[in-house]
């Protein structure tokens, strides 16, 4: 059985006055993490409404692509600072494409 594509959506609030320094962070991730075999795309929104709010779309070739991405130092780097700029756990939604 093929591996299945795996899209994840993923929401991480910045701390009030962190939101400069958490949108830097996540960008200098996105070259990298495009340039994974895994990859499909790796998209940064911001809301319009709630400018501390910041939303990942992603696509992956399969699950285990995403566990490697996960593994990446510069991921992991980003993983590390997440007390000092996210004001609550980052919501991470795994979905699969059913239509």
């Amino acid at each position: 059985m093929a591996a299945q594509p795996l899209t994840v959506i993923a929401v991480l609030k910045a701390k009030p006055g962190k939101e400069e320094l958490l949108k830097q962070e996540i960008i200098d991730c996105i070259a990298p993490t495009r340039a994974e075999a895994g990859c499909i795309n790796y998209d940064l929104h911001q809301s319009l409404d709630d400018r501390t709010s910041f939303t990942l779309y992603e696509n992956w070739r399969s699950k285990e692509d995403l566990d490697q991405h996960l593994q990446t130092p510069y991921l992991q780097a980003l993983l590390g600072k997440a007390e000092e700029l996210l004001a609550a756990d980052p919501d991470i939604q795994l979905l699969e494409r059913i239509g």
